[in-house]
């Protein structure tokens, strides 16, 4: 019994740890694997990564393998405006062979190079492969996933490197966006949110509402469900969730899983090989080329003035803070997030041309 509580009180002082002081060189995080609440450092047979973080970008040798086996993996986050970064990423980057987009349908065809063997794509995202890892699959989702979709896709196994974008947002503003989104009928209700090889059950995570959907919900009522999962989504969808018993919370204390969770998502969130945030549109746009190499022919827009920055007006400052006080970790993960990019982009700069 004894035994027992000293192990458990060691693995709390280290998960501590790691939230308190998550800031190790990627090269070296990426080595801890599973045990250190980040994504293993998964190797092809040739020797190389094939999950690469930002930090393996920065090498001088780095290109981004239009022509090989490099696969760009969009992990699209609700109300974060994932969707129009996502046809920016089918629409308008300047390449040897641009995305096919054909009027009347939801999905372009982003294939290689013609000299590469060009039936194979290059972009796993919705506009490109479509949901095939379920709709809005987050990242315990993406990366039990990708590989065999993309084998499925192809009709073949192949050795690929896999880079993972995403965008996030201040959390307030995004979740008074899926607020007003749900109220006009969204549920999403097509995501799958496997993890650990299942489902949850309908015990783990019971719907909010009755019925076909949660559509004129009040906003008491949104804040009020506890299995909403509009609360702290950006650090549960950026997460290892495997790590906290999928979505079982009979297992810890709600305090251990929030600082499982934040720890995890923050990790995850260093090792992308990028991500951008809705409120830096042209600063996110920067990032991305200087990081990949590759160009857009149009710039990002700065949209502020959204529904959500509307609906900000209309809602009292102390239900404000509720909302802030729900999105806690969220609230947490964004602040660090806006510290990291400001790395990133200095490195970049201190780097200078590749």
């Amino acid at each position: 019994m004894v035994r027992a509580l000293l192990c458990a009180l060691v693995v709390f002082v280290l998960v501590v740890a790691a939230y308190l002081f998550p800031r190790l060189p990627s090269h070296r995080a990426m080595s801890v694997g599973r045990a250190g609440l980040g994504p293993p450092r998964f190797v092809t047979r040739e020797g190389r990564p094939s999950k690469l973080s930002f930090e393996d970008m920065l090498r001088d040798d780095f290109e981004f393998d239009m022509r090989g086996s490099d696969v760009m993996v969009f992990l699209h986050i609700q109300k974060t405006g994932g969707t129009v970064f996502g046809r920016h990423l089918v629409r308008d980057l300047a390449l040897e062979r641009p995305c096919q987009c054909l009027r009347g349908r939801k999905r372009c065809r982003c294939a290689r190079p013609p000299s590469a063997g060009g039936q194979r794509s290059w972009l796993f995202s919705r506009y490109s492969t479509g949901w095939k890892c379920g709709l809005h699959a987050d990242w315990t989702e993406l990366t039990a996933c990708v590989d065999h979709a993309m084998d499925r896709a192809e009709k073949a196994p192949a050795k690929r490197r896999y880079f993972y974008v995403t965008l996030l947002r201040e959390p307030v503003a995004r979740f008074l966006s899926e607020f007003r989104h749900v109220q006009r009928g969204a549920t999403w209700r097509g995501s799958r949110h496997l993890c650990g090889g299942r489902a949850p059950t309908a015990d783990e995570l019971p719907l909010c509402f009755n019925g076909t959907d949660w559509r004129d919900v009040t906003f008491q009522e949104f804040l009020a469900c506890p299995s909403n999962l509009a609360v702290n989504r950006q650090t549960r969808m950026l997460a290892d969730l495997t790590l906290v018993g999928c979505y079982n919370r009979s297992g810890m204390s709600e305090h251990e899983r929030d600082l499982l969770l934040l720890a995890s998502a923050r990790k995850n969130l260093r090792h992308t090989a990028f991500f951008g945030l809705t409120e830096e549109q042209h600063l996110s746009q920067q990032l991305f080329e200087a990081t990949f190499g590759l160009h857009f022919v149009r710039p990002f827009e700065q949209l502020n003035e959204t529904r959500s920055t509307a609906a900000q007006g209309r809602v009292p400052p102390e239900d404000l803070e509720a909302v802030r006080r729900l999105n806690h970790l969220d609230v947490q993960l964004y602040d660090y997030a806006r510290k990291l990019m400001s790395e990133r982009l200095q490195r970049l700069k201190e780097r200078g041309p590749s």
